[in-house]
């Protein structure tokens, strides 16, 4: 789905899973081969698929 994305996605950054908004807010733990792990406030730490989840990036100030 988002294969792009997840070429940029480093630890630290901030996403929203757009099909679960419940989830709220995660950050990312690990980007390696396709498979992003991610801390969500609502949903703890999941290791998503990239090319099966559409993440769109939280930028902080």
């Amino acid at each position: 789905m988002q294969d792009d994305l997840s070429t940029i996605l480093e630890p630290g950054m901030f996403v929203r899973a757009l099909d679960q908004p419940d989830w709220g807010l995660g950050q990312v733990q690990s980007n390696v081969g396709g498979k992003i792990t991610v801390n969500f406030e609502n949903q703890g730490k999941l290791v998503l698929e990239a090319r099966h989840i559409r993440l769109q990036i939280e930028y902080r100030v």
